[in-house]
């Protein structure tokens, strides 16, 4: 959050800088209300362009590997024009670079869910796969997964069908 203060400060104090250059170059004395207007604009301009575009640029940035689950669009009584269109501030998806396939079963496997949002650290949680029984589980404090697919400290829960984070873990390659 502090860069984009300090971004969107470095926005303002660069469009006063044109503005005033261009005044100067047309020789024309304008409003003194002008200065600060155009100021204002540019810097709320840039917030909004540096909100709406957060999501694409983070996803763009990501490895092959990483698949975007779901991305929820939030609106806000203090930004007016999120009611006209929502960005998406966060995300969740799954980590394949990390994805563990048990040696003794391929059809068992484990992964981590990532849980990105604007200014805040990645949370990232531990999943374990059952592909060919449809099902996942969560692998949170001590719990843990053998290479037989029991499960220890959590509890299985059967995936809908289609369901975009099983799907993820579960194909190939």
């Amino acid at each position: 959050m502090v860069f984009d203060i300090v971004a969107m400060v470095c926005v303002g104090a660069g469009t006063a800088g044109v503005f005033l250059f261009l005044r100067k170059m047309l020789g024309r004395h304008l409003p003194s209300w002008a200065l600060p207007a155009v100021i204002g604009a540019a810097m709320l301009g840039f917030s909004v362009w540096n909100e709406y575009t957060w999501h694409s640029r983070v996803t763009a940035v990501l490895p092959d590997e990483v698949v975007v689950i779901l991305s929820p669009r939030d609106s806000s009584l203090f930004r007016p024009w999120t009611y006209l269109v929502a960005p998406s501030t966060r995300f969740m998806a799954l980590d394949r670079t990390v994805l563990r396939i048990s040696a003794e079963n391929p059809g068992y496997r484990q992964a981590d869910l990532m849980f990105v949002e604007r200014w805040m650290p990645i949370h990232r949680v531990a999943m374990a796969f059952d592909c060919t029984g449809g099902r996942h589980a969560d692998l949170m404090d001590a719990a843990s997964m053998s290479p037989d697919g029991t499960l220890t400290g959590s509890t299985w829960v059967t995936a809908e069908p289609g369901d975009t984070l099983q799907l993820a873990a579960c194909r190939e390659g």
